[in-house]
């Protein structure tokens, strides 16, 4: 298809700069045969008991880092860990790093270029890995927001916090599961009282999540690919829900995406590790998510194609415009929308 079918104007001024005050304060717009305002606090009506909502339970490192390469400085955002001590990184001014430079950072913490790769892309080989490493970026990195949310200096200390979800478990995301943002306790109460169970998957989210799209054509674009695992119990807790008649929920494309990509043809979800890059546009079936809870999202992007293949590309568009004339705020940390498969109500 098109990827200018994808395309659509967005106000500068919808773009949330911060989350909702609680977070399930946020906005929800329900998209099935008709739209329907909600809030997230609705979500234990729309849904039934016996329903299994699938949350992505990464964390996101502070993986933006300042450093030095002799007296010229250095900005790194990791993006993809490829080893306990190595991660794949964009890299300002990249041109100026060699292959087996040296790149300081504060705290003592150091790593040598690896690889260099192409658009600024370097392999950063660090002088410590697993959990080490995690707790000196704990330190000196910084939360690596999306480039649409503007901050003199970068992110701030309550960032920190508001960029991650309630489920945060597993480190190495560099981009929040941001449907998972909106859950607060008080909520997750609701929807366990409401009969409705949860399990959790991991998708670590990487900064390819905000590249444009440049083909022209859906079939031309080549998916960034992210490192994901579904375990054993997970597997056969979604089993067990679909058998007893529940709706599969995902929490987010990025579940959505583990999901499918762990399904067979009948859609059973078996146990899963490795790298995902599944890339899901119109005319894609879907095996194993009957429901989507996920944010509002770029134009021309991938994650636009996905809900657009989700719920219908004119219907997904027609919920947009209407969530722009109604003043719903967009991205990160906006509101979100649920929304029902093509077809049906």
């Amino acid at each position: 298809m098109r990827v200018d079918l994808f395309d659509f104007d967005l106000p500068p001024a919808l773009i949330a700069e911060r989350p909702a005050v609680p977070r399930d304060a946020a906005r929800l717009l329900e998209v099935g045969d008709i739209l329907r305002d909600r809030i997230v606090r609705d979500l234990p009506a729309l849904l039934r008991p016996g329903d299994l909502l699938v949350f992505n339970d990464t964390r996101v490192i502070p993986a933006r880092l300042f450093g030095r390469r002799g007296a010229v400085g250095v900005e790194v955002t990791l993006h993809k860990g490829v080893a306990a001590d190595r991660w794949r990184a964009f890299a300002r001014p990249a041109r100026k790093l060699k292959q087996g430079d040296a790149v300081v950072f504060d705290e003592g913490l150091s790593a040598e270029v690896a690889a260099k790769g192409e658009g600024g892309e370097v392999e950063l080989a660090f002088d410590r890995g697993g959990a080490e490493l995690m707790a000196a970026l704990g330190r000196v990195g910084r939360m690596p927001l999306p480039p649409y949310i503007k901050r003199p200096g970068g992110a701030d200390e309550r960032d920190r916090a508001d960029y991650q979800t309630i489920f945060a478990a597993r480190d190495g995301a560099v981009a929040a599961p941001t449907a998972g943002l909106h859950f607060t306790p008080e909520l997750l109460a609701a929807l366990d009282a409401h009969g409705v169970t949860r399990v959790a998957v991991t998708l670590h989210v990487g900064a390819g999540t905000f590249l444009p799209v440049k083909a022209e054509d859906t079939n031309d674009h080549v998916m960034h690919a992210e490192v994901g695992a579904i375990d054993a119990a997970a597997a056969a807790a979604i089993a067990r829900a679909r058998a007893a008649g529940g709706r599969i929920v995902a929490v987010g494309t990025t579940s959505l995406r583990l999901l499918e990509t762990a399904a067979d043809e009948s859609g059973r979800v078996h146990p899963f590790s490795g790298d995902t890059n599944l890339f899901i546009s119109p005319g894609y079936r879907f095996k194993a998510v009957d429901l989507l809870l996920t944010n509002f999202h770029l134009p021309r992007s991938t994650l636009f194609m996905l809900v657009s293949a989700f719920a219908g590309l004119d219907r997904m568009r027609a919920a947009y415009e209407h969530a722009k004339a109604a003043g719903y705020r967009f991205y990160s940390y906006g509101d979100c929308c649920l929304l029902h498969p093509a077809g049906r109500p």
